[in-house]
C-alpha cells in the first residue's frame, strides 16, 4: 500500500489543464488514505486522486484555491461532515464509481456552499428511490448532477416531496431498507460450472483403445503422451475407437422383447453394470503395467544399441 507522502506530491506531474487551471495528478498510486495534502501549499486549482483505494473523503487542510476534486474509481464510503470548512471554494466534485450506498451518506456535502457540479454515477446510491430529487433538495447551489442539468421543474418537485423534516427522515429510512440485488453467482451455479469442467473418466471402450495404442506405439514419446492422456482423462484427438471394441464379445444384441427367467432382457445390462464398474480399476492397472513394460523394453533396446556402439569403437581403437 502506497502512502501519500510530501515527496510523492512533489514528484507527481503538475500542469495547466485544458481550461487553463493548474492541476496536480495523483492518479493510480493505490493509496488508501488522504494525507500530507498541505505539501501542495495551496498552489493548485484541481487535484486528481482518481484510480486509488481511498475509503474516506477527509484529512484536507484549508485550501482556499482548490476548486475541482476528482475522485473517480476509489472506495469512498464516508465523507467528512466538515469538509466545507477546509475547501470553501470547491465547486466541482466527481465521485464516479465509488461505494456510496445510502442517501444519508451525501448529507456532509451540504457543508460545501459553492458546489455546483457533482457526479455520483456508478454508486449504489443512484439506484435508491427519489435519489436525484433528494440530492437536488439538499444541495441548493447544484447546477449539474451526474452530467445532467438540474431543471427548475425538478427543484420545485424536490421541494414539494421533501417539504418537511419527516419526509427527509422517511426517505433516509427507505434508502437504508432498500436492498440492491448482487450480481455474484449463486453457490449452485458455481457448483454446476465446476461439475461441467470436471473431466470424465475413460469408458471401457476407450481403455481398450489405449491398450492397443500403447502396444502398437513406436517411440517413447508416444507412450508418454498416452500415459499423460490416461491420467488427465482427456484422450488424444487422433485416437480412434473402432466399433468392434464397443460391441459385446458374445455377438449381436438380443431382441428387446426376449424374456429370460420371467424377466425382460432389458434388465440384464443393469445387472452387469456393477461387474463392469468393478473391472474398470483392474483394466486401468493393466494399462499402466503395459505402458511401464513398453518403457522398460525401449530402455533395454537403447542400452543394447549403446553397448554395441561401444564395442565397435573398441575394435576400431585396437586396429
Amino acid at each position: 500500500m502506497v502512502r501519500l507522502t510530501a515527496d510523492l506530491i512533489w514528484k507527481s506531474p503538475h500542469f495547466f489543464n485544458a481550461i487553463r487551471e493548474r492541476e496536480l495528478d495523483l492518479r493510480g498510486n493505490k493509496m488508501a488514505v488522504i494525507e500530507n495534502i498541505g505539501a501542495t501549499e495551496d498552489q493548485f486549482d484541481t487535484i486528481d486522486l482518481s484510480d486509488n483505494e481511498i475509503v474516506k473523503l477527509e484529512n484536507f487542510p484549508h485550501l482556499s484555491r482548490l476548486g475541482t476534486l476528482l475522485l473517480n474509481n476509489n472506495r469512498i464510503t464516508r465523507i467528512n461532515p466538515n469538509l466545507g470548512e477546509f475547501l470553501p471554494k470547491l465547486h466541482t466534485l466527481v465521485l464516479t464509481n465509488n461505494r456510496l450506498t445510502n442517501l444519508v451518506e451525501i448529507d456532509p456535502l451540504v457543508s460545501l456552499p459553492k458546489l455546483q457540479y457533482l457526479s455520483l454515477l456508478d454508486n449504489s446510491i443512484t439506484k435508491k428511490p427519489n435519489y436525484r430529487l433528494y440530492v437536488i433538495h439538499k444541495l441548493k447551489s447544484l447546477r449539474v448532477l451526474d452530467f445532467r442539468k438540474v431543471k427548475e421543474k425538478e427543484r420545485v418537485e424536490a421541494n414539494k416531496l421533501f417539504a418537511s423534516k419527516e419526509a427527509e427522515e422517511e426517505a433516509k429510512k427507505e434508502s437504508a431498507k432498500t436492498i440492491i440485488p448482487s450480481e455474484t453467482p449463486s453457490t449452485q451455479d458455481v457448483a454446476k460450472e465446476d461439475q461441467a469442467h470436471k473431466p470424465a473418466a475413460p469408458t471401457p471402450e476407450q481403455i481398450l483403445a489405449i491398450k492397443a495404442a500403447i502396444v502398437n506405439s513406436q517411440t517413447l514419446e508416444e507412450v508418454a503422451r498416452l500415459e499423460q492422456a490416461l491420467k488427465s482423462g482427456q484422450l488424444p484427438a487422433d485416437l480412434n475407437i473402432s466399433e468392434s471394441d464397443s460391441l459385446p464379445k458374445n455377438g449381436s444384441a438380443q431382441p428387446d422383447n426376449m424374456i429370460t427367467d420371467g424377466k425382460e432382457a432389458s434388465d440384464e445390462p443393469a445387472d452387469t453394470e456393477p461387474e463392469q464398474k468393478e473391472d474398470e480399476p483392474a483394466e486401468m492397472e493393466e494399462v499402466i503395467i503395459i505402458s511401464e513394460c513398453c518403457c522398460l523394453l525401449f530402455s533395454i533396446f537403447r542400452l543394447h544399441l549403446a553397448l554395441g556402439l561401444v564395442s565397435v569403437l573398441d575394435n576400431y581403437i585396437c586396429e
